[in-house]
């Protein structure tokens, strides 16, 4: 499960577009963020994460945060300023599992790699749907966890809403305020569709005639709802009645659960939260990492990453291209189990001792972090009021990173020496993450 959303300039307060997504997926299933420079491919073919085809003679840089088994990417954005992220739709158009089309992962990274606009994104990603389909399995250790896709798809000038039923598509351009997650929501309201998505549709017998719904057509109702996506759509939404739309506005959204601050745990957590913590197998999926993007059409591309889990115990982090990037150094690259050295297993550890007592870990970190993330973001903008230099702002994404480093450090230093007891005992709860720890070795 996932939540993604896009603020264009009419809305924010600094007249630049402002993208966020949380990426919800299984809860020991690491997600790296990495850059890749431009290249010169050298050669013919291209393997992606289950099939091969042919690839491009030059692919541009770009910035991920992606599950650190697969070769696509949740969320990026390349030195163009295009920016996607994907989110699983539940549709009626059956999955022959043969893994013999690409993820949407796939086609965010190939359409980042590729693209120099979001038009050309939205062209890449429908042209590849029309010659591989998506019939390819999502999940980490959950081989059987097939679905579809949908993508916000921004640049400093224009944004998409792209989404996909197997082969079929529909796209809308977007006009201010916009937001997605695990449902389609394109009914008639379209700009464009994909050639046979209404042929198709009528031939299944889900269409039958009046002006054509692609969501009413192609929507799996019961997958929606158990996904809780219009909870989480409506939560997103909130967006739009915010004045002058914020990267703080942005932290503050995809931080929040469905409970009000004092009544929330973890336990208590449930496909409803934006930030989403996993409590069972009735809600396996848990946020492991978020991004959100200020786009500026004559300056450089802020990317906040988190970098961890939990958005509402993490911190955001800026990141900007170039061959000086502190991702350079792959110092936030995860792996299958617990590295004492990754900045997400570090953060992890951390994570889960706030499974047994939410509230302590917050007394440990949360006034430090909030102090934290309101500097670098005070820093950040006036930064940009002095005309930087990427030296400048390569040097202030090290310092950033490095200084919440070490908070981290500090706290997992602090919560070493507390009492870690449950506040409620739920044994379902304790067991389910006992098991999950025991695998990666926590």
């Amino acid at each position: 499960m996932c939540d993604t959303f896009i603020a264009l300039p009419a809305v924010t307060g600094t007249g630049h577009t402002i993208f966020g997504k949380n990426s919800d997926r299984e809860p020991n299933e690491a997600q790296a963020i990495v850059r890749f420079p431009r290249m010169k491919c050298a050669t013919k073919t291209l393997q992606c994460t289950y099939l091969e085809i042919p690839q491009v003679a030059e692919t541009y840089e770009v910035i991920l945060s992606k599950p650190f088994w697969m070769w696509g990417a949740e969320m990026g954005v390349n030195e163009f300023g295009v920016t996607i992220g994907n989110e699983a739709v539940f549709t009626k158009v059956k999955f022959n599992k043969n893994n013999n089309g690409l993820t949407g992962m796939d086609l965010l990274r190939l359409a980042l790699e590729r693209s120099k606009s979001a038009n050309e994104a939205l062209n890449c990603i429908t042209d590849l749907l029309k010659t591989y389909g998506q019939d390819a399995c999502g999940g980490y250790k959950n081989k059987d966890f097939f679905y579809h896709n949908s993508f916000i798809i921004a640049d400093s000038q224009e944004s998409w809403v792209l989404e996909s039923a197997g082969y079929e598509w529909v796209a809308e351009k977007i006009k201010s305020f916009r937001s997605i997650s695990n449902g389609l929501t394109i009914g008639e309201d379209y700009d464009l569709i994909s050639e046979n998505a209404i042929s198709f549709a009528k031939e299944k017998g889900w269409y039958k005639t009046g002006k054509f719904n692609f969501m009413k057509a192609y929507s799996d109702p019961l997958m929606a709802w158990a996904s809780g996506c219009k909870v989480r759509q409506k939560t997103t939404s909130l967006g739009a009645n915010k004045e002058r739309f914020s990267v703080k506005s942005a932290i503050e959204i995809l931080s929040s659960h469905h409970l009000q601050d004092a009544d929330f745990a973890p336990h208590k957590a449930s496909t409803h939260d934006v930030c989403m913590h996993t409590t069972s197998l009735l809600n396996p999926s848990h946020t492991v990492g978020s991004m959100i993007v200020e786009i500026r059409p004559d300056d450089p591309t802020t990317i906040w990453l988190t970098g961890t889990s939990n958005p509402c115990l993490s911190i955001y982090k800026p990141f900007f291209l170039g061959e000086k990037c502190i991702l350079n150094e792959n110092l936030a690259t995860p792996s299958a189990s617990f590295d004492k050295k990754s900045l997400w297993w570090i953060a992890e550890r951390l994570h889960r001792l706030g499974n047994l007592n939410y509230r302590a870990l917050q007394a440990i970190s949360q006034e430090e972090k909030q102090k934290i993330q309101t500097d670098i973001l005070t820093e950040e903008k006036l930064i940009f009021e002095s005309n930087p230099t990427e030296e400048t702002l390569q040097n202030f994404s090290k310092n950033c990173y490095e200084t919440a480093f070490k908070a981290l450090i500090n706290w997992n230093n602090k919560a070493a020496k507390t009492g870690w007891r449950p506040v409620s005992w739920n044994p379902f709860y304790y067991f389910f993450w006992r098991r999950l720890n025991r695998k990666v070795g926590l």
